[in-house]
């Protein structure tokens, strides 16, 4: 293989220079495969042309295991949509305001339900929001809450869920590094290993908690409960309602039973993998994607019974719900043709050698934390970050003899922290839509509680980089408990006191 220097690191960096300048993820990765090929053919555009396409796009869809992914994808985004118009989500959420008689049973019922609707990050914010919204308005609770709590129980549980879209785009993420690296461990192995080292995400979901027990505010949020209860002010703005007919109640069983096949075939499946036969990637996907059809069967059969839709119509909404889908799937195709370009310029080892006389392997992790976190605020994509980030990570990580899990987990964190705290996130958007919330507002009071979070999640990486061990997640909770119980006594006042108070 011809040696290309210093230069075989300019698709990278152009991709991540791209991203934080133009936040379009696709001219970024198109812009840097393009960049790789011009290098690799010499510099002759049409033919840097030709290369991008018939050797990187086209060669990189036919590959068995990406078709395969893109499939499966395929399948996920036709259930969800099936689930989102059938109104099964907005009954289950609606059936957790049922045992709601005080702030701190409100603010814990959000969570619960914002963890409980793991399927779809953009939908979690529109099925809850709207159902929350008089419950929070009633107990005097501001609606900058309602939108942290809707924001940070979507995104953060989506990505610990192995079998739902954000598992299956990351896999792919995963297979396509792991098979540039020379490294033959099974994605899904990989992912479910990571798992106690995404930090942010795990971080996220417990300061929620953590808020709701302590029962303190601080900072612009408390600013916000203040004026909300001295003002009790209705924020502008129009929030939009779950994608159901309102014309039809929406029925519970149309959430259950669906689901209940979704996730018992995925059990069931797996296991006879497991077995029968060493349970491998096309395994993995083969179940996901008989599943996903399976569950989309039943809701639709489920709308036909109980909504009178018919068959034909469900099938549009399955198709539907599949295009959604593109947009993603031509991020994944662009990350692997990336990939394909920085293995073939042998950009890993150019950068190993870099960093590895200058960076202590310990430390990586933390600093792709970092660096995923700048790429995702300039970008508002955490997927797109994943993509950059996952390519030149897992080879470096490999070449430095960095903690391979924990870099993984540093892309993820990192890129969810990023996408936690931009304002031109979706999942920020719809976080400001589902709970009727001045967007500004939103973003201004959630960055504070974002910023603890992360200020933890970067320090455990340092720690985590010294002492490999997954149990350090636990000692990174207490350590975010104490944070949060100190800032809310210095700084804050027990919001949930006064709010009874001024319930009585």
């Amino acid at each position: 293989m011809d040696s290309y220097g210093i230069l075989s690191l300019l698709p990278p960096v152009l991709t991540v220079v791209l991203a934080i300048w133009t936040r379009n993820i696709i001219v970024s990765l198109s812009l840097g495969v393009f960049s790789g090929s011009l290098i690799l053919v010499g510099y002759n555009p049409f033919a840097a042309t030709l290369d991008l396409i018939e050797k990187r796009v086209f060669v990189q869809i036919a590959v068995g295991s990406n078709i395969q992914i893109i499939f499966t994808m395929m399948a996920i985004g036709g259930f969800i949509r099936l689930l989102e118009v059938s109104g099964g989500a907005h009954a289950f959420a609606r059936g957790m305001t049922r045992f709601i008689s005080s702030p701190r049973k409100a603010q814990f019922a959000s969570w619960a339900s914002g963890m409980s609707i793991f399927f779809t990050d953009s939908g979690n914010a529109l099925i809850i929001g709207p159902l929350f919204r008089p419950i929070f308005r009633e107990l005097k609770i501001c609606r900058e809450k309602l939108a942290y709590i809707l924001d940070s129980t979507a995104s953060p549980i989506c990505i610990l869920i192995p079998f739902i879209g954000w598992g299956a785009y990351i896999m792919g993420l995963i297979e396509q590094a792991y098979s540039d690296a020379g490294l033959t461990e099974s994605a899904l192995s990989v992912l479910i290993n990571v798992l106690p080292f995404q930090f942010y995400a795990i971080l996220t979901l417990s300061a929620v908690l953590f808020f709701i027990i302590t029962g303190r505010d601080f900072g612009p949020m408390g600013k916000a409960q203040q004026h909300f209860l001295s003002e009790d002010r209705h924020p502008p703005g129009q929030a939009a309602e779950p994608d159901h007919d309102p014309s039809v109640p929406p029925r519970l069983s149309l959430f259950v039973v669906p689901l209940s096949i979704l996730l018992g075939l995925i059990g069931v499946l797996l296991a006879w993998h497991a077995m029968n036969d060493e349970l491998t990637s096309i395994h993995v996907r083969s179940t996901m994607t008989i599943a996903y059809a399976s569950a989309s069967i039943a809701c639709a059969y489920l709308m036909f019974k109980h909504q009178s839709v018919p068959m034909n119509d469900s099938l549009n909404t399955f198709i539907r719900g599949a295009e959604s889908m593109v947009f993603v799937v031509i991020i994944l195709i662009l990350a692997w043709s990336l990939s394909s370009v920085i293995k073939d310029l042998g950009t890993a080892q150019v950068l190993s050698t870099l960093v590895g006389g200058n960076v202590n392997p310990a430390l990586l992790p933390a600093i792709v934390f970092v660096l995923g976190a700048i790429i995702s605020i300039a970008t508002g994509s955490s997927w797109g970050t994943f993509a950059i980030l996952m390519t030149l990570a897992v080879p470096v990580a490999v070449a430095v003899d960095a903690p391979l899990y924990m870099t993984i987990g540093a892309v993820l964190s990192g890129g969810l922290f990023g996408d936690h705290t931009s304002p031109i996130s979706d999942t920020t958007v719809l976080a400001s839509i589902g709970a009727d919330c001045p967007h500004i507002d939103h973003v201004s009071t959630q960055f504070y509680y974002a910023m603890v979070t992360g200020g933890v999640a970067f320090v455990t990486f340092l720690c985590a980089g010294v002492y490999d061990s997954p149990w350090l997640i636990l000692l990174a909770m207490a350590v975010l408990f104490m944070t949060i119980q100190f800032l809310g006594r210095r700084f804050g006042k027990n919001m949930l006191d006064t709010d009874l108070k001024a319930t009585d």
